[in-house]
């Protein structure tokens, strides 16, 4: 018998031995969670609160958090992934604000976007044009059948309104158009959704308020916050010590039938249960890291596909000493190029972190994709070679340290967050978020409303739980609503 065939036939055997196992000891059910980041946590949590705590976690890397990432640079701890609390100061709470501001105290600063377009290097301009056909475009997309069949691209409406009809033509007007739409989305408006960014939802519900966490307990302190919760963890180090959370387990396989699951990692270690949540980011679902068996079936693998998963990266660069300007509204500055998104947008950390000399800019989309596939010596080049041309009047030293983060490289993230595209309706959207038998997905990705926000992989973990319990425990199967009002809402088997 070949190797491949006995891996395969154990997996069925143990799947079979094991189905019932935890239900007949009477534990209830078992649970795998995929992922411990916030969304496998978050999951992990309210599974636990409503009673669910036969619950294992299988964490690809070495540590808790995910796409929140603490990173030393330069003597301190930056963020090379999410950062900020996007959406406080609305007419709902942000989740996430309250354990920030309140319960960690992480430290945070309100962000000075409002700056940002009286600070272009090497031209100014006002963009009122921009600010009023954006609110348009928001107009429009309230007026759209809210099945988002009528969608359309944030590009198409700029033409629809006669603004920039043939796309940005000037550096400055290019800068401008990327720091309003790339910046956030982290691709540019001819792939990105009219309806589902327009008004912003983040926005319109919990504020336009953005705070940056500068604090060396990192951004991921929240996801240990909440993991704290129902994970047993060292009252010293505040590690997690819970032997229901495993790290370095690289998942490669899951096999589900009508009766359970068998999920196997590289290490060749096999776990059986009940169910499964996998928590992966979209970008490895869209890979070939974990094989399900059977495979996932078509209606689900389209809905997998047809959703963006966005690169959006951080370069932090440290110097000697300090030649940009400081002080009040000189938090952000905006390289105005001929390519769009090259070393565009800048930020200071004087504030954040005084004394450290550390700059950051950021790249999206293609050219962080580029800049993952070079050495970094040759980024530090081009990145010290656009600062010369925006201060050519000042000494510009090289730089000493670089840290380029790489998330669309990384096997187990491929990519930073997800971005909806033109083209995908709620129907897709429910198709992407709908269990498949016993296998259960959840993730930022997985938000309606909030996809690619640390809030949104907060809620969609919650979300995903009270999925995978309402099947359990009521019997109410996950409901795919109807792709427009002349179809039957069909459920996901």
């Amino acid at each position: 018998m070949k190797p491949s065939t006995f891996s395969a036939l154990a997996a069925v055997i143990l799947l079979v031995v094991t189905q019932h196992a935890s239900v007949a000891a009477g534990r209830g059910p078992r649970v795998i969670i995929v992922g411990a980041g916030m969304s496998g946590i978050s999951a992990g949590k309210r599974l636990a609160d409503a009673g669910v705590r036969d619950v294992l976690i299988l964490e690809a890397t070495g540590r808790v958090g995910g796409r929140m990432h603490k990173h030393n640079f330069g003597g301190i701890n930056v963020e090379i992934g999410a950062n900020w609390v996007e959406g406080v100061e609305g007419k709902k709470v942000n989740p996430i604000w309250p354990m920030v501001n309140a319960t960690l105290n992480l430290r945070n600063f309100l962000s000075d976007f409002d700056s940002v377009v009286s600070n272009v290097y090497k031209e100014k301009r006002e963009w009122d044009r921009a600010d009023e056909v954006e609110e348009l475009g928001g107009k429009l997309a309230s007026q759209m059948d809210p099945s988002g069949r009528d969608d359309i691209s944030i590009l198409a409406m700029q033409r629809l309104f006669n603004h920039q009809p043939n796309g940005p033509t000037t550096p400055v007007d290019m800068a401008l158009d990327y720091f309003r739409y790339d910046y956030e989305f982290a691709e540019p408006p001819r792939a990105t959704s009219l309806q589902n960014t327009e008004p912003l939802p983040t926005a319109a519900d919990f504020g336009e308020d953005n705070h940056f966490v500068a604090d060396q307990r990192g951004f991921e302190a929240i996801i240990y916050h909440i993991a704290r919760q129902y994970l047993s963890s060292d009252r010293k180090s505040g590690n997690i010590v819970d032997p229901r959370l495993k790290l370095n387990k690289v998942v490669r396989e899951i096999s589900y039938n009508r009766k359970g699951v068998v999920v196997r990692t590289e290490d060749n270690s096999a776990y059986s249960g009940d169910y499964v949540i996998v928590s992966t980011s979209l970008g490895v679902l869209q890979s070939d890291l974990i094989q399900f068996k059977p495979q996932l079936p078509a209606w689900k693998i389209i809905a997998i596909y047809r959703f963006d998963m966005a690169v959006y990266t951080k370069i932090f660069l440290k110097f000697p000493t300090k030649f940009w300007p400081v002080g009040e509204g000189k938090q952000f500055f905006v390289y105005a190029s001929s390519r769009r998104g090259y070393y565009g947008m800048w930020q200071s950390f004087e504030k954040e972190y005084p004394g450290a000399n550390v700059l950051m800019v950021t790249v999206t989309d293609q050219e962080s994709r580029r800049i993952e596939q070079q050495p970094d010596n040759q980024t530090k080049a081009e990145a010290v070679a656009v600062l010369r041309k925006m201060f050519p009047d000042r000494h510009v030293p090289d730089a000493t340290d670089i840290y380029v983060p790489r998330w669309w490289s990384d096997r187990f993230f491929k990519g930073s967050y997800s971005n909806w595209p033109i083209g995908v309706n709620r129907y897709e959207y429910d198709q992407l978020r709908a269990p498949v038998g016993r296998v259960f997905f959840t993730g930022e990705h997985t938000s309606e409303h909030y996809n690619g926000y640390v809030h949104g992989a907060y809620l969609a973990g919650m979300d995903s739980a009270d999925i995978l319990m309402n099947s359990i425990f009521n019997k109410v199967g996950f409901k795919v609503r109807p792709k427009d009002d002349h179809q039957i809402i069909a459920e996901a088997k």
